[in-house]
Protein backbone atom coordinates (compact mmCIF):
# COMPACT_ATOMS: atom_id res chain seq x y z
CA UNK A 1 0.00 0.00 0.00
CA UNK A 2 1.20 3.27 -1.29
CA UNK A 3 0.45 6.42 1.13
CA UNK A 4 1.62 9.73 1.75
CA UNK A 5 0.92 13.24 2.90
CA UNK A 6 0.57 16.12 0.43
CA UNK A 7 0.76 19.69 1.28
CA UNK A 8 0.09 22.47 -1.28
CA UNK A 9 0.25 26.00 -0.73
CA UNK A 10 -3.48 26.27 -0.79
CA UNK A 11 -6.16 24.02 -1.38
CA UNK A 12 -10.30 24.89 -2.15
CA UNK A 13 -12.04 22.49 0.20
CA UNK A 14 -15.47 22.67 -1.98
CA UNK A 15 -16.06 26.10 -0.25
CA UNK A 16 -13.14 27.83 0.64
CA UNK A 17 -9.23 28.31 -0.45
CA UNK A 18 -7.51 27.45 2.93
CA UNK A 19 -3.58 26.98 3.76
CA UNK A 20 -2.53 24.72 6.13
CA UNK A 21 -4.14 21.80 5.15
CA UNK A 22 -2.80 18.54 3.43
CA UNK A 23 -4.53 15.91 1.76
CA UNK A 24 -4.03 11.78 2.55
CA UNK A 25 -3.40 9.55 -0.52
CA UNK A 26 -3.70 5.99 -0.30
CA UNK A 27 -3.11 3.95 -3.48
CA UNK A 28 -3.75 6.48 -5.75
CA UNK A 29 -7.41 7.92 -4.09
CA UNK A 30 -7.15 10.90 -1.31
CA UNK A 31 -8.90 9.37 1.24
CA UNK A 32 -8.35 12.24 3.84
CA UNK A 33 -8.11 16.17 4.47
CA UNK A 34 -6.67 17.10 7.29
CA UNK A 35 -4.47 19.73 8.82
CA UNK A 36 -0.78 19.70 7.79
CA UNK A 37 1.50 17.02 9.30
CA UNK A 38 5.00 17.18 9.61
CA UNK A 39 5.63 14.96 7.62
CA UNK A 40 4.06 16.14 4.62
CA UNK A 41 5.18 16.48 1.02
CA UNK A 42 5.09 19.93 -0.45
CA UNK A 43 3.84 20.75 -3.87
CA UNK A 44 3.60 24.23 -5.28
CA UNK A 45 0.01 25.54 -6.30
CA UNK A 46 -3.59 25.39 -5.32
CA UNK A 47 -5.10 22.02 -5.21
CA UNK A 48 -8.85 22.07 -6.25
CA UNK A 49 -11.56 19.65 -7.91
CA UNK A 50 -11.26 19.41 -11.13
CA UNK A 51 -14.38 22.12 -12.94
CA UNK A 52 -17.78 21.23 -13.81
CA UNK A 53 -19.18 22.64 -17.26
CA UNK A 54 -23.25 21.87 -17.61
CA UNK A 55 -23.24 24.00 -20.97
CA UNK A 56 -20.88 21.96 -23.13
CA UNK A 57 -21.99 22.57 -26.68
CA UNK A 58 -18.45 20.12 -28.12
CA UNK A 59 -14.25 20.23 -27.79
CA UNK A 60 -11.53 18.70 -29.85
CA UNK A 61 -13.54 19.27 -33.09
CA UNK A 62 -16.66 17.52 -32.20
CA UNK A 63 -20.02 19.12 -32.05
CA UNK A 64 -22.57 17.30 -30.32
CA UNK A 65 -25.50 18.03 -32.77
CA UNK A 66 -23.33 16.48 -35.70
CA UNK A 67 -21.94 13.43 -33.52
CA UNK A 68 -24.97 12.68 -30.98
CA UNK A 69 -23.06 9.49 -29.96
CA UNK A 70 -21.43 8.17 -27.67
CA UNK A 71 -18.20 8.34 -28.94
CA UNK A 72 -18.79 11.92 -29.85
CA UNK A 73 -19.27 12.63 -26.37
CA UNK A 74 -16.39 11.10 -25.39
CA UNK A 75 -14.39 12.66 -27.51
CA UNK A 76 -15.63 15.88 -25.98
CA UNK A 77 -15.70 14.86 -22.71
CA UNK A 78 -11.62 14.27 -23.14
CA UNK A 79 -11.04 17.28 -25.00
CA UNK A 80 -12.00 19.58 -22.00
CA UNK A 81 -10.47 16.92 -19.60
CA UNK A 82 -7.35 18.27 -20.94
CA UNK A 83 -8.07 22.05 -19.63
CA UNK A 84 -8.87 20.67 -15.83
CA UNK A 85 -12.49 20.33 -16.75
CA UNK A 86 -13.38 16.33 -15.08
CA UNK A 87 -17.03 16.96 -15.87
CA UNK A 88 -19.31 17.81 -18.26
CA UNK A 89 -22.46 17.67 -19.64
CA UNK A 90 -22.60 17.65 -23.12
CA UNK A 91 -25.59 20.40 -24.98
CA UNK A 92 -27.70 19.83 -27.49
CA UNK A 93 -29.21 22.67 -29.08
CA UNK A 94 -31.82 23.64 -31.45
CA UNK A 95 -32.11 20.79 -34.19
CA UNK A 96 -34.42 18.45 -35.71
CA UNK A 97 -35.88 16.25 -33.42
CA UNK A 98 -34.07 12.92 -34.56
CA UNK A 99 -30.66 14.62 -33.34
CA UNK A 100 -32.45 15.13 -30.05
CA UNK A 101 -33.23 11.38 -30.04
CA UNK A 102 -29.87 10.17 -30.82
CA UNK A 103 -28.13 12.36 -28.29
CA UNK A 104 -30.20 10.65 -25.58
CA UNK A 105 -29.93 7.42 -26.84
CA UNK A 106 -25.93 8.41 -26.42
CA UNK A 107 -26.29 10.10 -22.64
CA UNK A 108 -28.02 6.84 -21.71
CA UNK A 109 -25.43 4.82 -23.42
CA UNK A 110 -22.67 6.56 -21.98
CA UNK A 111 -24.32 6.58 -18.66
CA UNK A 112 -20.80 6.24 -16.05
CA UNK A 113 -18.50 7.54 -18.41
CA UNK A 114 -15.41 9.57 -17.21
CA UNK A 115 -16.77 12.92 -17.68
CA UNK A 116 -19.66 12.56 -18.94
CA UNK A 117 -22.42 13.65 -16.23
CA UNK A 118 -25.91 13.83 -18.18
CA UNK A 119 -27.59 16.05 -20.99
CA UNK A 120 -28.05 19.44 -21.51
CA UNK A 121 -30.90 20.23 -24.09
CA UNK A 122 -30.99 23.68 -24.85
CA UNK A 123 -33.72 24.01 -27.17
CA UNK A 124 -35.67 23.70 -29.49
CA UNK A 125 -38.44 25.24 -27.28
CA UNK A 126 -37.10 29.16 -27.17
CA UNK A 127 -38.04 32.37 -28.74
CA UNK A 128 -37.52 33.13 -32.88
CA UNK A 129 -36.38 36.84 -31.62
CA UNK A 130 -33.54 35.37 -29.14
CA UNK A 131 -32.45 32.31 -30.78
CA UNK A 132 -29.39 33.87 -31.06
CA UNK A 133 -27.20 30.88 -33.31
CA UNK A 134 -30.13 28.61 -33.10
CA UNK A 135 -31.37 27.62 -36.49
CA UNK A 136 -35.22 29.09 -36.49
CA UNK A 137 -36.12 26.63 -38.99
CA UNK A 138 -36.15 23.81 -35.64
CA UNK A 139 -37.64 26.56 -33.44
CA UNK A 140 -41.30 25.02 -31.70
CA UNK A 141 -43.25 24.59 -28.95
CA UNK A 142 -42.76 22.26 -26.54
CA UNK A 143 -44.24 19.25 -27.28
CA UNK A 144 -45.19 15.37 -26.64
CA UNK A 145 -42.12 14.41 -28.55
CA UNK A 146 -39.76 16.21 -26.16
CA UNK A 147 -41.82 15.93 -23.20
CA UNK A 148 -41.13 11.66 -23.98
CA UNK A 149 -37.37 12.24 -24.46
CA UNK A 150 -36.77 14.12 -21.05
CA UNK A 151 -38.84 11.25 -19.59
CA UNK A 152 -37.14 8.35 -20.66
CA UNK A 153 -33.57 10.07 -19.49
CA UNK A 154 -34.80 10.51 -16.37
CA UNK A 155 -36.34 7.23 -16.18
CA UNK A 156 -32.75 6.00 -16.75
CA UNK A 157 -31.51 8.25 -13.77
CA UNK A 158 -29.73 10.69 -16.39
CA UNK A 159 -29.46 14.16 -15.07
CA UNK A 160 -31.46 16.31 -17.65
CA UNK A 161 -30.97 20.31 -17.91
CA UNK A 162 -33.24 21.59 -20.59
CA UNK A 163 -32.99 25.24 -21.24
CA UNK A 164 -36.57 26.71 -22.73
CA UNK A 165 -38.39 30.06 -23.48
CA UNK A 166 -41.29 30.70 -21.24
CA UNK A 167 -43.25 31.45 -24.04
CA UNK A 168 -42.78 28.52 -26.49
CA UNK A 169 -43.38 26.72 -22.84
CA UNK A 170 -46.75 26.39 -20.89
CA UNK A 171 -46.43 26.39 -17.02
CA UNK A 172 -47.81 23.43 -16.64
CA UNK A 173 -45.12 22.01 -18.69
CA UNK A 174 -42.78 23.10 -17.10
CA UNK A 175 -44.12 21.95 -13.70
CA UNK A 176 -44.29 18.16 -15.31
CA UNK A 177 -40.55 18.75 -16.23
CA UNK A 178 -39.40 19.56 -13.07
CA UNK A 179 -41.97 16.62 -10.97
CA UNK A 180 -39.65 14.31 -13.83
CA UNK A 181 -36.36 15.70 -12.31
CA UNK A 182 -35.10 17.72 -14.80
CA UNK A 183 -33.92 21.06 -14.20
CA UNK A 184 -35.53 23.41 -16.22
CA UNK A 185 -33.67 26.82 -16.82
CA UNK A 186 -34.83 29.97 -18.07
CA UNK A 187 -32.86 31.05 -21.67
CA UNK A 188 -33.22 32.10 -25.04
CA UNK A 189 -36.27 34.44 -24.54
CA UNK A 190 -38.37 37.63 -25.12
CA UNK A 191 -40.44 37.11 -22.28
CA UNK A 192 -41.38 39.99 -19.79
CA UNK A 193 -40.25 40.02 -16.29
CA UNK A 194 -44.32 38.39 -15.20
CA UNK A 195 -43.96 35.69 -17.44
CA UNK A 196 -40.74 34.75 -16.27
CA UNK A 197 -41.39 35.25 -12.78
CA UNK A 198 -44.67 33.25 -13.14
CA UNK A 199 -42.27 30.18 -15.12
CA UNK A 200 -40.34 30.26 -11.66
CA UNK A 201 -43.09 29.77 -9.60
CA UNK A 202 -44.13 26.74 -11.73
CA UNK A 203 -41.27 24.78 -11.42
CA UNK A 204 -37.89 26.59 -13.21
CA UNK A 205 -35.16 26.80 -10.79
CA UNK A 206 -31.92 28.06 -13.41
CA UNK A 207 -31.42 30.52 -15.92
CA UNK A 208 -29.14 29.72 -19.19
CA UNK A 209 -26.57 32.12 -19.69
CA UNK A 210 -27.98 35.29 -18.22
CA UNK A 211 -27.65 38.40 -20.74
CA UNK A 212 -26.97 36.26 -23.30
CA UNK A 213 -30.58 35.88 -25.43
CA UNK A 214 -32.63 36.77 -22.80
CA UNK A 215 -35.11 40.54 -23.32
CA UNK A 216 -32.55 43.13 -21.19
CA UNK A 217 -33.26 45.18 -17.79
CA UNK A 218 -34.13 48.48 -18.17
CA UNK A 219 -35.69 51.20 -16.21
CA UNK A 220 -39.35 50.20 -16.53
CA UNK A 221 -39.54 46.58 -18.00
CA UNK A 222 -36.85 44.48 -15.91
CA UNK A 223 -37.33 41.87 -18.67
CA UNK A 224 -36.09 38.33 -18.21
CA UNK A 225 -32.54 39.57 -17.07
CA UNK A 226 -33.84 41.55 -14.34
CA UNK A 227 -36.38 38.62 -13.15
CA UNK A 228 -33.27 36.24 -13.05
CA UNK A 229 -31.11 38.51 -10.91
CA UNK A 230 -33.82 39.43 -8.61
CA UNK A 231 -34.75 35.11 -8.10
CA UNK A 232 -33.37 32.43 -6.10
CA UNK A 233 -32.61 30.55 -9.34
CA UNK A 234 -29.11 29.67 -10.12
CA UNK A 235 -27.93 31.19 -13.48
CA UNK A 236 -25.32 29.87 -15.80
CA UNK A 237 -22.66 33.04 -16.99
CA UNK A 238 -19.95 32.62 -19.78
CA UNK A 239 -16.96 35.13 -18.82
CA UNK A 240 -15.03 34.79 -21.70
CA UNK A 241 -14.84 39.11 -22.49
CA UNK A 242 -16.93 38.57 -25.09
CA UNK A 243 -20.45 37.35 -24.20
CA UNK A 244 -20.76 39.56 -21.36
CA UNK A 245 -18.50 42.68 -19.98
CA UNK A 246 -16.65 42.39 -17.13
CA UNK A 247 -18.22 45.56 -15.52
CA UNK A 248 -21.93 43.75 -16.21
CA UNK A 249 -20.59 40.12 -14.05
CA UNK A 250 -19.57 42.59 -11.40
CA UNK A 251 -23.26 43.88 -11.31
CA UNK A 252 -24.71 40.75 -11.33
CA UNK A 253 -22.58 39.46 -8.80
CA UNK A 254 -23.37 41.92 -5.99
CA UNK A 255 -27.22 42.08 -7.40
CA UNK A 256 -28.29 38.56 -6.77
CA UNK A 257 -30.43 38.12 -2.63
CA UNK A 258 -28.09 35.11 -1.63
CA UNK A 259 -24.62 33.72 -2.39
CA UNK A 260 -23.62 31.21 -5.02
CA UNK A 261 -26.47 31.39 -7.20
CA UNK A 262 -24.47 32.49 -10.13
CA UNK A 263 -22.35 29.52 -11.74
CA UNK A 264 -19.82 29.58 -14.73
CA UNK A 265 -20.14 28.15 -18.02
CA UNK A 266 -18.00 27.74 -20.96
CA UNK A 267 -20.96 27.24 -23.76
CA UNK A 268 -17.81 25.99 -25.55
CA UNK A 269 -17.62 24.58 -29.38
CA UNK A 270 -15.66 22.31 -30.98
CA UNK A 271 -12.44 24.44 -31.27
CA UNK A 272 -11.72 24.12 -28.14
CA UNK A 273 -8.95 21.61 -27.88
CA UNK A 274 -9.38 21.35 -31.48
CA UNK A 275 -9.41 22.95 -35.01
CA UNK A 276 -10.22 26.64 -35.51
CA UNK A 277 -13.59 25.92 -37.58
CA UNK A 278 -16.06 24.00 -37.50
CA UNK A 279 -19.68 23.38 -39.31
CA UNK A 280 -23.09 24.13 -37.37
CA UNK A 281 -26.25 23.79 -39.61
CA UNK A 282 -24.05 23.31 -43.05
CA UNK A 283 -22.75 27.09 -41.96
CA UNK A 284 -19.15 27.65 -41.29
CA UNK A 285 -18.08 28.83 -38.29
CA UNK A 286 -14.68 30.14 -37.41
CA UNK A 287 -12.75 31.49 -34.95
CA UNK A 288 -11.61 35.33 -35.34
CA UNK A 289 -9.72 37.04 -32.35
CA UNK A 290 -11.58 35.03 -29.66
CA UNK A 291 -14.74 35.31 -30.60
CA UNK A 292 -16.74 32.44 -32.83
CA UNK A 293 -18.28 33.83 -35.71
CA UNK A 294 -21.24 32.22 -37.87
CA UNK A 295 -22.14 33.74 -41.56
CA UNK A 296 -24.07 36.26 -40.21
CA UNK A 297 -21.36 37.38 -38.28
CA UNK A 298 -23.11 36.62 -35.02
CA UNK A 299 -21.28 34.89 -31.89
CA UNK A 300 -21.88 31.45 -32.33
CA UNK A 301 -20.95 29.96 -28.82
CA UNK A 302 -17.48 30.05 -27.22
CA UNK A 303 -13.96 29.14 -27.00
CA UNK A 304 -13.28 29.25 -23.64
CA UNK A 305 -12.46 26.82 -21.02
CA UNK A 306 -13.96 26.59 -17.45
CA UNK A 307 -9.97 27.07 -16.00
CA UNK A 308 -9.94 30.83 -18.50
CA UNK A 309 -13.35 31.31 -17.09
CA UNK A 310 -11.97 31.13 -13.39
CA UNK A 311 -8.67 33.36 -14.08
CA UNK A 312 -11.01 35.75 -15.73
CA UNK A 313 -13.57 35.83 -12.55
CA UNK A 314 -9.98 36.62 -10.41
CA UNK A 315 -7.94 39.16 -12.40
CA UNK A 316 -10.79 41.33 -14.70
CA UNK A 317 -13.80 40.88 -12.57
CA UNK A 318 -12.31 41.09 -9.34
CA UNK A 319 -14.23 37.92 -7.80
CA UNK A 320 -12.28 36.41 -4.89
CA UNK A 321 -10.98 32.93 -5.89
CA UNK A 322 -12.78 30.61 -3.37
CA UNK A 323 -16.02 32.38 -5.23
CA UNK A 324 -14.50 31.78 -8.93
CA UNK A 325 -14.06 28.38 -7.63
CA UNK A 326 -17.64 27.45 -6.09
CA UNK A 327 -19.05 28.96 -9.69
CA UNK A 328 -16.87 26.50 -11.47
CA UNK A 329 -17.37 23.45 -9.69
CA UNK A 330 -19.62 23.65 -6.29
CA UNK A 331 -22.70 25.35 -7.55
CA UNK A 332 -23.06 23.40 -11.23
CA UNK A 333 -22.51 20.20 -9.26
CA UNK A 334 -25.04 20.79 -6.82
CA UNK A 335 -27.32 22.15 -9.21
CA UNK A 336 -27.11 18.38 -11.42
CA UNK A 337 -27.56 16.63 -8.27
CA UNK A 338 -23.67 15.62 -7.98
CA UNK A 339 -22.69 17.49 -4.79
CA UNK A 340 -19.61 14.93 -4.84
CA UNK A 341 -17.87 16.54 -7.54
CA UNK A 342 -17.09 19.33 -5.31
CA UNK A 343 -14.93 17.51 -3.29
CA UNK A 344 -11.28 16.78 -2.48
CA UNK A 345 -11.53 13.36 -0.39
CA UNK A 346 -12.84 10.26 -2.45
CA UNK A 347 -11.65 11.74 -5.57
CA UNK A 348 -9.14 9.91 -7.97
CA UNK A 349 -5.51 11.89 -8.47
CA UNK A 350 -6.31 12.79 -11.92
CA UNK A 351 -9.97 14.42 -11.32
CA UNK A 352 -8.12 16.90 -9.30
CA UNK A 353 -6.05 19.89 -10.40
CA UNK A 354 -3.14 22.11 -9.42
CA UNK A 355 -3.29 25.79 -10.07
CA UNK A 356 0.09 27.69 -10.34
CA UNK A 357 0.30 31.20 -8.79
CA UNK A 358 -0.96 32.89 -11.82
CA UNK A 359 -4.38 30.72 -11.84
CA UNK A 360 -3.18 28.71 -15.00
CA UNK A 361 -3.23 24.76 -14.76
CA UNK A 362 -0.41 23.59 -13.79
CA UNK A 363 -1.16 19.95 -13.41
CA UNK A 364 -3.16 17.44 -12.25
CA UNK A 365 -2.16 16.08 -8.71
CA UNK A 366 -1.60 12.70 -10.29
CA UNK A 367 0.80 14.61 -12.61
CA UNK A 368 2.76 16.41 -9.66
CA UNK A 369 2.98 13.21 -7.68
CA UNK A 370 4.79 11.56 -10.62
CA UNK A 371 6.87 14.27 -10.49
CA UNK A 372 7.65 14.41 -7.39
CA UNK A 373 8.38 10.75 -6.74
CA UNK A 374 10.78 11.04 -9.82
CA UNK A 375 12.57 13.57 -8.50
CA UNK A 376 12.73 11.36 -5.15
CA UNK A 377 14.25 8.37 -7.32
CA UNK A 378 16.81 10.72 -9.31
CA UNK A 379 18.26 12.21 -5.76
Amino acid sequence: MTELWIAPDTLFDGQNVVSHKAVRIVDGQVIELADTPDDARRIKGCLTPGFVDVQVNGGGGVLLNTTPTRAGMADIAAAHRQFGTVAVMPTVITDHADVLDRAADAAIAAQGDDGIIGLHIEGPHISVARRGTHNRDHIRQMDARTMDVVARLRQHDIAVLITVAPEATTNTQIAALAAMGAVVSIGHTDATADVVEAAIAAGATCATHVFNAMSPMTSRAPGAVGAVLNSQVRSGIICDGFHVDDRMIQLALRARPADDLMFLVSDAMATVGGPDQFDLYGEHVHLDAGRLINAEGNLAGAHVTQAEGVARLVKHVGAPLDQALRMAITTPAQLVGQAGLSHLVGRSLRDLMVLSADLSLSDTLEGALAALLARDAAE
